[in-house]
């Protein structure tokens, strides 16, 4: 079940960006010394069950599959492209999901996705009528007003 989030009251942000500084995906360096461990470790003989580290999901054609396979906890999406790229190796960084998220961040993250669905899912009706004000175009009303006449015409 994801949580859409497009933008958010600035202290709760804050507070999920100092939680996504720990997802952080690793750089090259830290890669390579994680797999060089791993590789020795089984040449020594020795049983090695290094999962790879929870990080956050980023490529538009990687979120879209997380999305189609309802994988997810947070799809994080904003207008701050650069505040988002310093949390994955871009620069720009459009949106990005988070998957799962260690036992020791559980609560706080919970509390972030409880003030968010609050503060935006929960109130998109409210947010969807100030956008267009509840009054259509002219031409949409001249198809609403055809579409009325022939239902009448059909109901006679």
């Amino acid at each position: 079940m994801f949580t859409l989030l497009v933008f958010c009251k600035l202290a709760t942000a804050s507070n999920l960006f100092k939680i996504l500084l720990k997802y952080r995906p690793e750089d090259r360096a830290a890669k390579k010394e994680r797999l060089l461990n791993k590789a020795q470790a089984e040449a020594e003989g020795k049983s090695t069950e290094a999962k790879k580290p929870i990080i956050v999901k980023y490529g538009l054609n990687h979120i879209t599959y997380l999305i189609e396979q309802e994988d997810g906890d947070l799809l994080l999406h904003c207008e701050g492209k650069i505040s988002l790229g310093s949390h994955c190796p871009q620069e720009n960084c459009i949106s990005f999901v988070l998957d799962t998220v260690r036992n020791a961040d559980k609560l706080e993250f919970s509390r972030i996705l409880e003030a968010i669905k609050a503060n935006f899912n929960d109130k998109y009706d409210e947010y969807r009528k100030e956008w267009g004000g509840g009054i259509m175009g002219s031409k949409s009303q001249a198809k609403e007003k055809i579409l009325a006449r022939e239902t009448a015409q059909r109901m006679a």
